[in-house]
């Protein structure tokens, strides 16, 4: 049995062989596949990765003569508390962490917020946990400041306390934390600074007498004096005794203040006017809508704060019409201010209150 033999092949067109169709699309649809991948990646990269930069912008702002979910954000227990009227609203500046690119292009655009290099407010290596006690730690420091400054200027009595101690310095073996100091070195003391002042011209080996009170009684011992470096302070001529004074409220009545997820040091001022406005009978709003800013230590100074243009633009925006300002701001705040914001300079906390004791009697006061 026979096969029959293949079929010719068809014949060929000379010249060379032109490019066919399925190769032309194959390197155009390539082309277009890696544009979409780049371009996917790139959105990406834009939306979800974070860039080493914060924003920073308006925060809230917060009345601390009223109540915050229905819990007085000043409150004092144990002294008469007198009714005020209007508002004394403290600032905040809302600092945003782990923003994208988009992200922050878009805040920016905005015109409400700035960016900054994260490192300038996040030190490397810090958890979110350890800034969180940190500024945590600066806020309860600045109501503590508020609370004495306030009661400094009420003429209320304050004392002076252990607050800490060295571990193995010569105060160790004679007080305890929370004692009150009464004399150091022959020399009352009514005021923290008062420690190191007592202590000027002693020497290292030196035997002086501290008078203290614990659970309400007086007790006075020797304490003989020792080296600051040999207990890691720095290196002075006068004797280390190892105690970190501190002044609390020599009060029978108590003082809170309650503000959750708030930090820093810079609401020291509108909480020092706040206690000052519930102890004393002035109404120093005098129902007036009144802003302000800057951290108070414990003799009323009022010092230098940052983020002031987006704590006076949260203040306009909660209708607030005059702003207190810390004397080193003033510059700054003049700059950026928003329109119709009246300005008043403050230097202390006596100033401060005679300033709103001055605008509601319709009298001039300082501004930037």
């Amino acid at each position: 049995m026979s096969t029959a033999p293949d079929a010719p092949a068809p014949p060929q067109p000379a010249g060379p062989t032109p490019p066919t169709l399925s190769r032309t699309l194959s390197r155009r649809g390539w082309t277009v596949v890696v544009s979409f991948v780049l371009t996917v990646a790139f959105l990406l990269v834009g939306l979800l990765v974070p860039i080493p930069y914060v924003s920073l912008g308006p925060g809230p702002t917060y009345d601390t003569l009223g109540a915050v979910e229905g819990v007085p954000i000043v409150k004092i227990d144990g002294e008469e508390s007198h009714p005020t009227t209007g508002q004394l609203r403290m600032t905040t500046v809302s600092v945003n962490d782990e923003i994208s690119l988009f992200g922050a292009l878009g805040l920016w655009v905005s015109g409400r917020y700035a960016l900054a290099p994260r490192e300038d407010y996040f030190r490397p290596g810090e958890t979110e946990e350890q800034i969180e006690q940190q500024n945590t730690k600066l806020f309860q420091e600045s109501q503590s400041n508020a609370e004495i400054a306030a009661l400094r200027y009420l003429k209320y009595p304050v004392k002076v306390i252990a607050s800490s101690i060295t571990a193995g310095a010569p105060a160790d073996k004679v007080l305890a934390p929370g004692d009150q100091l009464v004399t150091v070195n022959g020399k009352p003391i009514v005021a923290a600074t008062d420690v190191t002042t007592a202590l000027t011209g002693t020497v290292p080996g030196q035997t002086v007498s501290i008078t203290f009170k614990r659970d309400g009684q007086e007790r006075t011992a020797p304490l003989t004096l020792a080296k600051a470096t040999d207990f890691g302070a720095k290196e002075r001529a006068e004797g280390f005794m190892g105690v970190g004074p501190a002044e609390r409220p020599d009060v029978a009545f108590k003082t809170t203040i309650r503000l959750q997820n708030v930090g820093g040091p810079s609401a020291g001022l509108v909480f020092a006017l706040a206690i000052v406005d519930r102890l004393s009978t002035d109404d120093l709003a005098g129902g007036a809508t009144i802003a302000g800013t800057g951290e108070i230590d414990v003799d009323g100074n009022v010092g230098r704060i940052g983020g002031i243009p987006f704590k006076m633009v949260a203040a306009k925006e909660a209708g607030v019409n005059t702003f207190l300002v810390p004397k080193d701001n003033c510059t700054e705040a003049k700059d950026n201010a928003p329109e119709g914001l009246r300005l008043v300079k403050v230097e202390n906390l006596a100033g401060a209150v005679q300033a709103l004791k001055d605008i509601k009697a319709g009298k001039d006061v300082p501004g930037c």
